[in-house]
């Protein structure tokens, strides 16, 4: 049989549960590649044990050989991101303050990958806290892309993107607030999928209500693999007040087979820059669509996209103040907190609560007047990143295409429409720049229309290849 570490996530889980492959021999596999190739990409932090891992393999071989298969990741390693609590793993958040902390519990969706029989072998590299689409921190360092060890992986699920890759994980999660799930997707040429709000529970921390921005989904190197996860990840939960009941999600052949318009933003009228070769990358995969039947067209909400990004700063911003809050205050603990939170936290101790209500009015605008959008169109399509996978070793891109970014996060900015409408998004591959370096885009659709959206993303898929390529230096 083939290389499993080469495998589907879903045919690899196909092969466990009928017991064509072994566990033992799976984990044996991912372990060789881990220990031969996560050094140069580092996007696995916080190991496991092997011996550890393997003894659970070995316990889920015996359980199918005595005929119980414990659901469908059944066997199947994983990695969490680290900003997930797994119970006896360390969750470092990429942060020196909490290096040493491991949790006694585990997060929902924790929960429910090991009821699922998922192999947890440790965590997946993320930012400080999350914050900042590049992937790199003071615990653990900077994650490489594998299509390019000097350049970025993105983030904040640049780990789990970059182990997908580099076959060194056959599926991942991911959380995403600015695009933390579709950036790294869109720099490592795989699958990520930002569910519509409420779809996946968390744990909340203090706030359960207000900020409702970020949410936990799934990252694959195929759209079958990415519902195979999120199969498992979504549905109510009482722990979580914003959580939903969610049906058991099935790709739709006749989603695509009944065409329809997609509305092409861009950059949104020359509101967004982007650097050269990203916009003409996505122009060419919607060609794809028009072949599948698609009538595809400019489209533009009727709105004023500065507005609406003062709205998503302000709000980001007061949620990450109410947050952290405690340890900015601590001058004990405040040095160790990266110049970007410090950042946040100021402006967001500055605003007050009128501003706060009409940023949410600003937001509620915001999604009447995609509804409106979505009466004439059946999906949106827009980059995923404004700029191709850049430097390692520069915190973010400081100017797209001579035009000066004034945040650390401006140059995220295609991301926001998505997160502040809680819409369900898909980041599929869009091809590679004559350097090979990849970028992708965001197939956004109507409210809940999540199995909508994976649907015509796996006949993209089918259309193309580009989900069928590896980096060369992990060939």
């Amino acid at each position: 049989m083939t290389d499993p570490t080469f495998l589907s996530a879903s045919s690899l889980a196909t092969a466990l549960q009928t017991g064509a492959l072994k566990a033992e021999a799976v984990m044996v596999a991912y372990l060789e590649r881990i220990g031969r190739l996560n050094a140069g990409v580092n996007a696995l932090v916080s190991l496991r044990q092997a011996e550890e891992v393997l003894d659970e393999a070995r316990r889920m071989d015996r359980a199918r050989d005595e005929g119980q298969v414990l659901g469908p990741l059944h066997g199947v390693p994983i990695a969490i991101k680290d900003l997930s609590e797994v119970k006896g793993i360390p969750c470092t958040y990429g942060s020196t303050l909490f290096h040493d902390y491991v949790p006694d519990y585990d997060d929902i969706q924790v929960e429910r990958m090991r009821r699922a029989g998922a192999i947890i072998i440790g965590k997946t590299n993320t930012p400080e806290w999350g914050f900042g689409s590049h992937t790199y921190n003071p615990v653990f360092g900077a994650t490489r892309n594998p299509w390019d060890l000097s350049r970025s992986a993105g983030g904040s699920s640049g780990g789990a993107a970059a182990a997908l890759a580099a076959r060194l994980l056959p599926l991942a999660d991911g959380s995403d607030m600015m695009g933390s799930l579709r950036n790294p997707a869109a720099f490592n040429n795989v699958v990520g999928f930002r569910p519509s709000f409420g779809r996946v529970p968390t744990l909340p921390g203090r706030d359960a209500y207000l900020n409702q921005l970020s949410t936990i989904g799934p990252m694959g190197r195929s759209v079958e693999d990415v519902v195979m996860l999120l199969n498992v990840q979504a549905g109510y939960d009482p722990r979580d007040p914003a959580s939903i009941d969610s049906p058991r999600f099935a790709l739709d052949p006749a989603v695509a087979e009944k065409g329809g318009r997609i509305g092409w933003l861009g950059d949104y009228r020359g509101h967004l820059p982007f650097e050269p070769g990203v916009l003409s990358l996505s122009e060419r995969a919607l060609k794809v669509f028009s072949g599948l039947g698609f009538k595809v067209e400019a489209a533009m909400p009727d709105f004023d996209m500065e507005r609406l990004w003062w709205a998503w700063t302000t709000l980001r911003s007061f949620f990450t103040a109410g947050s952290m809050r405690d340890l900015y205050e601590d001058p004990s603990r405040r040095g160790h907190l990266k110049p970007e939170i410090l950042y946040e936290v100021r402006a967001g101790l500055r605003i007050t609560a009128a501003e706060v209500y009409e940023a949410s009015a600003v937001r509620t605008a915001w999604y009447q007047a995609l509804q409106t959008l979505f009466q004439t169109h059946d999906f949106l399509v827009a980059p995923s990143a404004q700029v191709f996978p850049f430097e390692v070793d520069i915190p973010w891109p400081r100017m797209i295409a001579g035009r000066s970014m004034d945040t650390y996060h401006r140059w995220m900015e295609v991301v926001i429409g998505a997160s502040m409408a809680g819409l369900p998004v898909a980041a599929l591959p869009a091809g590679f720049s004559p350097e090979g370096l990849p970028n992708g885009f965001q197939l956004i659709g109507p409210p809940r229309a999540d199995q909508k959206v994976l649907s015509l993303a796996a006949a993209y898929e089918g259309a193309t290849d580009f989900l069928k390529r590896v980096p060369p230096l992990f060939a």
